[in-house]
C-alpha cells in the first residue's frame, strides 16, 4: 500500500526544473602543484580555491548547476579538468588562477588582471610566459598523452570554432567587470596555448585575478572581502554573457 502511494505521489509531482545553465569552475593547481607563492609563502592553489567557491555560490544564485573540478587540496590533471566540463555537458568553463613575476624588481612593480582564451599562438611574450607557467603542472610529470601539441590539435578541429568565438565574448564580458569592480590595472584580454583549456567543448576562459607575487596585491587577494568582489564580478560577467545579445559583446 505504501509503495503504491509513493509511486502515485512521484508520478503526480511536477517535473524537476532544469538549471538555467551548467558551469564548471576550475581552481588552478592543487595537491602537489602549489602554483605561485605570495611574498610570505601563501600558495596560489589555496586562494584560487577560496575564490572559486565564492564564484560557485554566486552562479548557483543565478539558477545554474555549478561544478568544481576540485573541492579540496587535491591534484587534478590538466587534461582532466576540461574533460570534467565535457562530461557535465557544461555551457561554460572558467579556470581561476593568480599571476606571478620571476624577478624581485618585476614582483614589486607588476600588478593587475588579465583574462585569456585559447589560441595556438600567444598574443605576446607576456601571454606566452603566463601559459608556460600555468602549463608547468603538465610538463612537471603529469602524463601528457602522445607528445602531440594538444592546443594545435584542438584548433584543427572545426567543432571548436564556434566555442572559440564565444570564448572571446565570455572573456571580454568577465574581464571588463573584473577590472571595474576591483579597481585593478587592466592588463587586457589575451590569447595563449593553455593546456587546461584545450579540449573544452564549450566557451572557456582562464582568469589571472591579480599578481600573488606583488606585496600589496597579494594581501588584497587573501582578503575574503576582496575575493567576494572578484567573485561577484566574474558572476556578473557570466550573467551578461548569458543574457545580452551576443552581437552587443565583442
Amino acid at each position: 500500500m505504501l509503495g503504491a502511494l509513493a509511486l502515485a505521489l512521484a508520478l503526480s509531482a511536477p517535473p524537476r526544473a532544469q538549471p538555467a545553465f551548467v558551469a564548471v569552475v576550475d581552481p588552478g593547481h592543487g595537491g602537489e602543484h602549489d602554483g605561485a607563492f605570495s611574498p610570505d609563502g601563501v600558495p596560489e592553489k589555496r586562494i584560487a580555491l577560496e575564490i572559486a567557491r565564492k564564484v560557485v555560490a554566486l552562479l548557483k544564485k543565478q539558477g545554474g548547476r555549478v561544478i568544481l573540478t576540485r573541492t579540496g587540496d587535491v591534484s587534478v590533471q590538466l587534461q582532466d579538468r576540461s574533460l570534467i566540463a565535457n562530461g557535465e555537458q557544461a555551457d561554460l568553463f572558467i579556470s581561476i588562477h593568480l599571476n606571478s613575476m620571476p624577478t624581485r624588481a618585476k614582483r614589486l612593480g607588476t600588478r593587475g588582471i588579465e583574462t585569456f582564451f585559447l589560441s595556438a599562438d600567444a598574443t605576446d611574450a607576456s601571454a606566452s610566459a603566463v601559459a608556460a607557467r600555468e602549463n608547468a603542472d603538465l610538463l612537471a610529470g603529469v602524463p601528457g598523452g602522445d607528445g602531440a601539441d594538444p592546443v594545435k590539435g584542438i584548433l584543427n578541429d572545426l567543432e571548436y570554432t564556434a566555442s572559440l568565438d564565444d570564448s572571446s565574448r565570455l572573456a571580454y564580458a568577465i574581464h571588463e567587470r573584473l577590472v571595474k569592480a576591483a579597481g585593478a590595472e587592466d592588463r587586457g584580454v589575451k590569447q595563449a596555448p593553455f593546456y587546461v583549456l584545450a579540449g573544452a567543448r564549450m566557451p572557456s576562459v582562464l582568469l589571472e585575478l591579480g599578481f600573488i607575487s606583488h606585496p600589496e596585491e597579494s594581501r588584497k587577494l587573501r582578503s575574503p572581502a576582496y575575493q567576494e568582489i572578484l567573485a561577484r564580478a566574474v558572476a556578473d560577467g557570466v550573467k551578461v554573457w548569458r543574457t545580452v545579445p551576443q552581437a552587443a559583446l565583442r
